[in-house]
């Protein structure tokens, strides 16, 4: 059975205030293509298809013409919900879908209900198991601890045991979205640590023949049977030396190795970051390869240069942003905000800042445990796609308090 595995689109993400849309249209284009050149037997999407709860317009009406042009193919397609998207919303119409071979998993409830298919060696389970955040699904899915470990591991063990009452010989694929232990990261993705460790160990995946992972935005592989395909198109500067990529599988009998080869994507234009003073930036002739990317200039001069964005954009028409990091020496205290905060998660920074207004005492337990609180609420609401004004505040009353 040949799979093509994609995650990630992110539709209606714009890059620096620049629209996507045309991009992520090409995509789709893109992949309706592959689909039919490639003769693919079913199509993997791991979560992220929307960037936010409450997409634009403009971000459905693609969705929605994305589903018809893959039903219209008659190739059976399934998705899941990513920590971007509103399960709930994303769901809405999945029984009706179903029927046109376009399979929307967003229940945890029903993780361990695959869809089945079949080639020449016998069945393929597909299992879909959408972002799973800990605070929201841990009782339901009976998990033994809170975390991202405890309830992947939990939905793993249903799917396990679904798989031992099947014919011997199904294999199994595995959708999920998650922040799998070695993978690599990029600035783009959007973090998922409150709530517990956001990595889990690979081993959560045995017993199955791929796992087709969503949430990285950098195609790698985990193991031979794990993989990110990577978002189809740079979220971030961070992602300039990506290759933007699908990974089309093939499976063959039970027990083989699944063999992979990637499919590279449009590119709409090159990404570039550059670094220096900036009359060096405007003068380097090494520089001219980059005059059609977007770029990021990162300027060094010790004082901020008159106009920088207006003198940049002459050379570099599409210049997107600026990052101003002067030259200085080590034991300089001027260290940036950004540089103090790099690498922190938003509990580290909220305890900080409580530290910083009380003059060096930082939260004791329970304030740790209230600001934990808050901004697990925080998160819950957004993964749940609540609109400010819809409910009835009660993560505002949290928050508040904790700041208290």
């Amino acid at each position: 059975m040949r799979i093509l595995h994609t995650s990630d689109w992110h539709l209606g993400r714009s890059f620096h205030r620049v629209s996507l849309l045309a991009a992520q249209r090409e995509f789709i284009d893109h992949l309706v293509t592959t689909v039919r050149e490639r003769h693919i037997d079913a199509v993997v999407v791991a979560g992220d298809i929307y960037d936010r709860a409450v997409p634009p317009l403009a971000a459905v009406e693609l969705f929605d013409d994305a589903l018809h042009r893959l039903a219209d193919l008659g190739v059976p397609t399934v998705m899941i919900s990513g920590n971007h998207d509103s399960a709930r919303r994303l769901g809405v119409g999945a029984g009706l879908i179903d029927r046109a071979g376009i399979h929307l998993r967003t229940d945890p409830a029903g993780c361990a209900t695959p869809v089945v298919l079949s080639d020449d060696h016998g069945e393929v389970a597909f299992y879909g198991l959408p972002y799973l955040e800990p605070g929201l699904v841990r009782e339901e899915l009976g998990a033994s601890a809170a975390g991202h470990t405890a309830v992947l591991g939990a939905a793993m063990d249903r799917v396990r045991a679904d798989l031992a009452t099947r014919p011997s010989g199904t294999r199994s694929v595995v959708l999920a979205h998650a922040f799998v232990t070695g993978g690599a990261v990029s600035d783009s993705e959007r973090d998922i640590t409150v709530g517990g460790v956001a990595s889990v160990p690979a081993e959560v995946f045995d017993g199955v023949d791929y796992a087709a992972l969503g949430h990285l935005h950098g195609c790698q592989a985990i193991t031979e049977r794990i993989r990110y395909s990577g978002s189809p198109l740079a979220y971030s500067f961070s992602e300039t030396a990506h290759r933007k990529s699908m990974w089309v599988v093939e499976l063959g009998a039970a027990g083989e190795a699944p063999s992979c080869e990637r499919v590279e994507c449009p590119v709409p234009r090159p990404l570039a970051r550059i670094r220096g003073r900036i009359e060096e930036l405007l003068a380097d002739p090494d520089l001219d390869r980059h005059e059609e990317a977007w770029v990021e200039a990162t300027l060094t001069d010790a004082v901020r240069p008159h106009e920088p964005m207006a003198r940049l954009a002459r050379r570099f028409p599409h210049v997107l942003t600026l990052v101003f990091d002067p030259e200085r020496p080590p034991e300089d205290p001027l260290a940036s905000y950004a540089q103090r905060l790099r690498g922190r998660s938003d509990r580290q920074i909220a305890e900080d800042f409580v530290a910083h207004v009380r003059g060096g005492r930082g939260p004791d337990e329970a304030e740790r445990v209230l600001l934990g609180d808050a901004l697990e609420t925080v998160r819950s609401a957004a993964h749940e796609g609540v609109v400010p004004g819809e409910e009835d505040g009660v993560a505002a009353a949290t928050a508040g308090e904790a700041a208290r």
